[in-house]
């Protein structure tokens, strides 16, 4: 979508407040003085469309590009060189980045595990930050990343775009308002057709990769040939599984819609069943399930890394269900409120039709639904407007991912406490609210 489209379309739906940008003078927020420069951390694949999308918005700049793989960099500067006119300086290791004053804020869009780590760095170093989900690799890590938001007074944004897209946001409103009666549960899920990744092979590191600065924070390992760039997910030294790789935003949405904040009781069922052994450590089939309120309401999701067959005609999304009918989501800016004999009493379609595949890895919602998102990042910054996902709200959504990891890899019930989610009376648990870091790299605030 073409910037003056984004803003014909933004302007005609008049929406709320992740669109309010379009209603400031020429010498308010457009004034040069508020100019907003950032540089992005990861520009292989969705760094990279977050670049060229930020670029487009109004009165922002990419100044600087920070990647460890030169494939990478190619990329991105000829993402951001055909959105704006200046060329971004390419900056390899984020901590020299980080002695940079002339820029405002980071955004981050790096493997999970460098996504804390490089927040908190942010942070410390006075910039406002976008990280993308999961906004940490272990519960610890989220921990001192909202501490570390609030030591420092930055704003941190998680990538969780669903909370500012318009529509999800008025089903919100309808629901806290009684449209379905009392909510008590919620159901979502997602699926792909994700094939394996065989057994990875030791080889040199490629001369194009700084391998021990694509590590960063992480403990050291030998390079395999089928780490980079996408299967690092799907393995726990770096990744988080499907569950912070997508689940996040599902898990967000039905924490929103229900009104509440941490679980007291966590399970997960699932493994590594689709295909024979492979370097693939996480769950590629998997349901999660978690309590809150002393059971009076629940959350369940689904996900299904490999087997394409859709659950309730979609690939991914989340029913809300009340006393008085559900919400039914089917995974963008839409929804459908339905009574308790099944008849659709109404019905509201995504603004923007851009939306891609659900599989994409992109953005399977569109660059208009990521604009937004990232333009209630820059208002806030520019004290314009609230972040729509501030990061202690976002951690909440995140720690139900990482909770539901560490239920399953240790085939443990957890009771957690509700007013703080941590794990209760479990050490063998407890080993996994944090990791060992390579020496020099662990986070600190």
């Amino acid at each position: 979508m073409k910037r003056r489209d984004f803003i014909k379309t933004s302007t005609a739906a008049g929406l709320g407040a992740g669109l309010t940008y379009l209603n400031f003078p020429v010498f308010g927020k457009n004034a040069p003085s508020n100019k907003i420069v950032l540089g992005v951390m990861g520009v292989n694949s969705r760094g990279n469309w977050l670049a060229q999308t930020a670029a487009k918005l109004p009165n922002t700049e990419i100044g600087y590009i920070c990647d460890v793989e030169d494939g990478a960099i190619a990329k991105g500067m000829k993402a951001v060189t055909a959105a704006q006119s200046r060329t971004p300086t390419v900056i390899k290791d984020i901590r020299k980045l980080l002695e940079r004053k002339d820029f405002d804020a980071l955004i981050v869009a790096t493997p999970d595990h460098w996504h804390a780590p490089a927040a908190i760095m942010g942070t410390a170093a006075g910039k406002h930050v976008y990280v993308e989900k999961p906004c940490a690799h272990n519960p610890r890590e989220g921990e001192l990343l909202v501490a570390a938001a609030a030591k420092y007074n930055r704003h941190v944004q998680m990538g969780n775009q669903r909370r500012s897209w318009p529509n999800i946001q008025q089903a919100v409103k309808e629901v806290r308002d009684g449209i379905i009666g009392d909510v008590y549960y919620a159901r979502g899920w997602y699926v792909n057709d994700r094939k394996p990744i065989g057994i990875g092979k030791k080889i040199p590191v490629p001369g194009t990769l700084d391998w021990d600065l694509w590590q960063g924070p992480a403990p050291r390992r030998d390079y395999l040939d089928n780490i980079v760039h996408y299967n690092w997910h799907w393995r726990w030294h770096w990744g988080t599984s499907e569950t912070c790789n997508n689940a996040t935003h599902e898990l967000d949405c039905m924490r929103w819609f229900l009104d509440v904040k941490f679980p007291t009781k966590v399970t997960s069922a699932g493994g590594r069943y689709a295909y024979p052994p492979d370097d693939w450590e996480t769950p590629d089939t998997q349901t999660l399930n978690f309590e809150f309120e002393n059971g009076k309401k629940a959350i369940s999701w689904e996900g299904r890394s490999c087997h394409p067959f859709n659950l309730e005609g979609a690939g991914r999304g989340f029913t809300i269900f009340g006393s008085k009918g559900a919400l039914y989501n089917s995974g963008g800016d839409t929804y459908k409120i339905i009574d308790n004999s099944n008849k659709v009493i109404k019905e509201v379609k995504q603004l923007d039709k851009d939306q891609r595949s659900v599989t994409n890895t992109v953005s399977p919602a569109g660059e208009f639904y990521d604009a937004i998102h990232i333009q209630n990042f820059l208002d806030t910054i520019r004290g314009e407007a609230k972040l729509n996902s501030e990061i202690n709200e976002a951690y909440r959504s995140t720690l139900l991912c990482l909770l539901g990891n560490i239920a399953q890899r240790t085939g443990r019930v957890l009771h957690t406490d509700p007013s703080n989610g941590h794990i209760l009376a479990d050490d063998a648990a407890m080993k996994l609210w944090g990791r060992d870091y390579e020496k020099g790299w662990a986070p600190k605030i």
